[in-house]
């Protein structure tokens, strides 16, 4: 497999993974895990953007 698709793949896996935290801290008002989900959720999309720009550089 590929880095770039790797980087794709792990980025939307936080991206789900921060909305699930996201949810689960509002769920629960607990604002330091709502928090915790929006910081991964952006780490996810930065990752997955990343995979992006090196799959156009690959080629």
């Amino acid at each position: 497999m590929d880095d770039s698709l790797k980087d794709q793949v792990k980025g939307k896996m936080h991206e789900v993974k921060g909305d699930l935290k996201e949810k689960a801290g509002r769920a629960t008002n607990n604002p330091n895990l709502v928090e915790e989900g929006q910081d991964e959720s952006i780490a996810g999309t930065v990752q997955k953007k990343v995979g992006q720009i090196e799959k156009v550089f690959e080629k």
